[in-house]
């Protein structure tokens, strides 16, 4: 009896363990669909711009619900973009391990799963915090998943179209504080959209091959041969005198202009190398640069602010 009945415990705890790891590994597909490495980026950029729209006065829970439903309009607006592209993601290497093409979660499931989150998202704010930030965030989820995400299969065009929604995760952050849409507003979506260019085009490029092979679009000039690096050097230009206007706009003062120059001139300087010299590795320190640029000049931008209004 005690021979029969031993493997008993060992069957049941190798299915806890099966139930355990599938659980496991939906949870983590899950998570793929939100990109956290993006969402935490938009919150940050979301924080600034509340903070500088609040003008020295604000509180924490208007905050924490803005952030709560941006981030699920970045889970909303990421799953959309993961839908519409399976076919395309199987295809290259570096997203082929995604939830859809990999089988991991059903497309159902992900549709669903990206309503519920749109949904909950606008209502939400608009709830909790003003509706300018629902109706903003709303167009945000509109302009990615269903403007830029197709755009991409027709025309590098799509680029200029997809810098929109990433510009704006600071404008959401300024109207949830309540303060008025003004040119100081735009200082902020200016400054994220100019940036955005050389390290989407950096990208494209460094990735240029799986692109093609899976029909997307997204090299200028059907990445002819310095038409990249001169477009990136060009965009890295207009950023420096762009990313000024806070604090022509009162903002900020001398501490961040000096600051926001610095990363300019780095930025600037490696999209020149990289127009000069157009491979994976002047390409690869265009990107590094353009990931330390966006957090030093935005964490100086509001070091600055509370440093003015305090």
């Amino acid at each position: 009896m005690t021979s029969l009945a031993s493997p008993l415990p060992h069957s049941t705890e190798s299915v806890r363990s099966d139930v355990q790891a599938a659980t496991s590994g939906r949870f983590a597909a899950y998570c793929q669909l939100a990109k956290p490495r993006i969402g935490l980026m938009v919150l940050f950029a979301t924080g600034v711009g509340y903070v500088l729209g609040s003008r020295g006065i604000w509180q924490t829970a208007p905050l924490i619900h803005a952030c709560i439903g941006i981030l699920l309009s970045v889970i909303c607006a990421s799953s959309l973009n993961q839908v519409f592209e399976r076919d395309t993601d199987a295809l290259m290497p570096r997203t082929k391990n995604r939830p859809l093409p990999a089988a991991t979660l059903s497309l159902m499931e992900v549709v669903i799963f990206a309503i519920l989150c749109g949904v909950v998202s606008i209502a939400y704010l608009a709830w909790t915090v003003n509706f300018a930030t629902a109706w903003l965030t709303f167009a945000t989820i509109v302009l990615y998943a269903l403007c830029y995400t197709p755009m991409k299969r027709l025309t590098p065009f799509c680029t200029v179209v997809g810098a929109i929604p990433g510009a704006l995760p600071p404008v959401l952050g300024w109207a949830a504080s309540g303060a008025e849409l003004d040119a100081r507003a735009f200082s902020l979506f200016a400054i994220m959209f100019v940036w955005q260019f050389p390290h989407f085009l950096a990208i494209a490029w460094i990735y240029r091959e799986q692109y093609q092979q899976a029909g997307l679009r997204m090299l200028p000039g059907e990445g002819r041969a310095g038409i990249t690096g001169a477009i990136s050097t060009a965009y890295a230009i207009l950023l420096i005198p762009i990313s000024l206007l806070p604090a022509h706009w009162g903002l900020c003062g001398d501490f961040y202009s000096m600051i926001a120059v610095g990363f300019g001139i780095a930025y600037l300087w490696m999209a020149i190398l990289f127009q000069l010299n157009e491979n994976r590795q002047t390409a690869r320190r265009l990107l590094w640069v353009s990931l330390a640029y966006l957090p030093g000049v935005m964490l100086a931008l509001l070091v600055d602010n509370i440093r003015l209004m305090s």
